[in-house]
């Protein structure tokens, strides 16, 4: 029987300390959680808001268009779209042909989202206080740095 390669325990030391995954994703939980309890009086998380922001900008848009703004997962939208058209901030509007739809927002949605907007403030300012001025302006680099390079997929 051949034994595996295990990594030395300083090597997993090293990944357990330094590891950019796991940092990035303890950080997003915590910025996530800043914004849920803003937005949860309103029924709302932020993965939804982000949403509804996406669609109203975008006006009537494929869900793949707002998976590609957002860098989401098709099943991820089609998850939180159902819920949000099921509490009446989105509707199915009909495509170029019968095979697409598109999705907007709602009048009920437009209006979440203004009576949303003070409750985001805060959070963000809550979010960027807690990251620090020069993380959150690298935060918008890394970003916009992203969108230049287009989808992930393609790279």
């Amino acid at each position: 029987m051949r034994r595996k390669n295990i990594a030395s325990p300083t090597t997993i030391e090293l990944i357990a300390q330094e590891c950019l995954a796991v940092r990035l994703r303890m950080i997003n939980r915590a910025v996530s959680r800043i914004y849920d309890r803003a937005l949860r009086p309103f029924g709302l998380r932020v993965s939804q808001m982000n949403i509804l922001v996406a669609v109203s900008q975008l006006g009537p848009t494929r869900q793949q268009d707002v998976c590609r703004v957002l860098s989401l997962e098709r099943s991820t939208l089609s998850r939180d779209a159902e819920r949000m058209r099921a509490k009446g901030w989105l509707d199915a509007a009909p495509g170029e042909d019968a095979r697409t739809s598109m999705l907007r927002i709602t009048p009920a949605g437009k209006k979440l989202l203004e009576k949303a907007m003070p409750a985001w403030d805060e959070a963000q300012q809550q979010a960027a206080a807690l990251l620090g001025e020069n993380v959150a302006t690298a935060l918008g680099q890394i970003v916009t740095t992203l969108r230049a390079q287009g989808p992930v997929e393609s790279r």
